[in-house]
C-alpha cells in the first residue's frame, strides 16, 4: 500500500525523530511511504489567526502537494483536524472544492490509520514503566480519536496506562492561546501534569507534538521527574536500528 506522507511544520523543525519514527512504523506495518518534500504547512496558525485568505493560499499548495487517490498519512491530529475540518471554510463551494473533499476522505491521523484502516495494533514496542494519555483537543474533536492510541498503547511491552483526570481537558497550548493569555495556558498545563504526577506516571504520551512541547515546558521549568513522548515515538521504542 502507497501511503503518502505528511510532516507538518512543528514537527518538522522540532520533533524530527518524530517523523523518523512515523516512517519507521508505516514500513514496519507494510506500507510504501512515499514523502514530498515540497510540502511545507497545512494552514493552520493563519486560519487560527482569522487570515484566511493566507489560510487559503497555503491551503491550496497543501491540495497540489498532495495527490487525490492515495492514503495521506500525518503523525498530528492538529493539522489533520484542519484538513478535514478547516478547509471546509476554505475550499466549499470553490474552484477546488472536489479535490478538497478527496483529500478529506483520505487523510488520516496516525494511529486512526493504524487500527482502523490497517487493523494492526501490535509492533513489538517496549517501554518500561507508568503513563497516562492525554487527549489533544484536535485528537479528540476534530479526528473522533479516543480509543485507537489506548489500544496501541496497550500493546506496549513493559507499559502500563493509567488513567488520569482529566485526561480530555486541554493543556492550555492552542497555537496563540499560549502567547495571548499566558498566565491562564500555564495554569492548563500546571493542571494537566500535576494530574499525571498524582498518578506517579513516568510518561504523558499523545498524538500531537505541541500538546507535548507545552506540558514539557512546564516540566522542564518546574524540574518534575516525568517526560513526554509522541506516540510514534513510544511505537518504536526498543526496536533495533532500521
Amino acid at each position: 500500500m502507497n501511503v503518502e506522507l505528511f510532516i507538518p511544520c512543528f514537527i518538522d523543525q522540532l520533533y524530527p525523530e518524530t517523523a523518523f519514527n512515523t516512517i519507521k512504523l508505516l514500513k514496519k506495518a507494510g506500507c510504501n511511504v512515499v514523502y514530498n518534500p515540497k510540502q511545507t504547512c497545512c494552514g493552520q496558525p493563519a486560519y487560527n489567526a482569522g487570515f484566511w485568505n493566507e489560510a487559503k493560499q497555503i491551503g491550496l499548495k497543501f491540495l497540489t502537494d498532495f495527490s487525490e487517490d492515495c492514503y495521506i498519512v500525518s503523525p498530528s491530529a492538529s493539522c489533520t483536524g484542519m484538513v478535514k475540518n478547516g478547509y471546509d471554510d476554505l475550499f466549499t463551494n470553490s474552484t477546488e472544492h472536489n479535490r478538497c473533499r478527496n483529500i478529506q476522505s483520505n487523510i488520516y491521523e496516525l494511529s486512526d490509520f493504524l487500527v482502523n484502516v490497517l487493523k494492526k495494533d501490535y509492533f513489538g514496542a517496549e517501554l518500561v514503566g507508568t503513563a497516562v494519555y492525554h487527549d489533544s483537543c484536535s485528537g479528540l474533536r476534530e479526528c473522533n480519536i479516543r480509543d485507537e492510541p489506548r489500544q496501541l498503547l496497550a500493546h506496549v511491552g513493559g507499559l502500563e496506562v493509567l488513567p488520569m483526570r482529566d485526561q480530555d481537558v486541554c493543556c492550555g497550548f492552542g497555537g496563540t492561546f499560549a502567547v495571548k493569555f499566558e498566565g491562564i495556558s500555564a495554569a492548563m498545563a500546571e493542571q494537566k501534569v500535576q494530574n499525571a504526577l498524582a498518578v506517579k506516571a513516568d510518561y504523558i504520551i499523545s498524538t500531537d507534538s505541541s500538546c507535548l512541547l507545552q506540558l514539557q515546558a512546564y516540566i522542564d521549568r518546574q524540574q518534575l521527574p516525568i517526560k513526554t513522548k509522541h506516540i510514534a515515538d513510544v511505537l518504536t521504542s526498543g526496536w533495533a536500528n532500521i
